[in-house]
């Protein structure tokens, strides 16, 4: 694989990505957004996301440590919202959304999508 000449930009997006993750989190709960899904779907489909945006910006070799890490934000956040009184609950159901969203994302990068960057950008790049 070769390395990520735009790693700069795919690493302040991912920042963002976590940024709205918290924003979204921690947000009191008369001001969530209302979807049409299930809650614990949210949580999954979050934590795939962002579970395959760091697959595709680290090595595979780091994929664990990327995993524990959005486990304990997951896992913090869950905290955080049942700390601050403001209409959310800690739900250790959503912890296990997050989860199953983490594994997700391994196993989804494990077949084949976790160096989907360096393929955006040999494709991008090659204007």
């Amino acid at each position: 694989m070769q390395p990520l000449r735009l790693k700069w930009v795919w690493s302040a997006l991912g920042a963002c990505l976590i940024g709205g993750v918290v924003v979204l989190c921690l947000l009191p709960a008369r001001d969530l957004p209302a979807l049409s899904v299930s809650d614990s779907f949210e949580h999954a489909a979050a934590y795939l996301a962002l579970m395959l945006w760091f697959a595709g910006l680290a090595k595979s070799s780091h994929w664990l440590q990327v995993a524990s890490a959005l486990f304990v934000l997951g896992t913090g956040l869950e905290w955080l919202q049942g700390a601050m009184a403001l209409g959310r609950i800690a739900d250790p159901r959503d912890v296990v959304a997050n989860s199953l969203g983490i594994a997700l994302g391994i196993g989804v990068a494990h077949a084949g999508l976790g160096g989907w960057m360096g393929w955006v950008e040999a494709k991008a790049l090659r204007l």
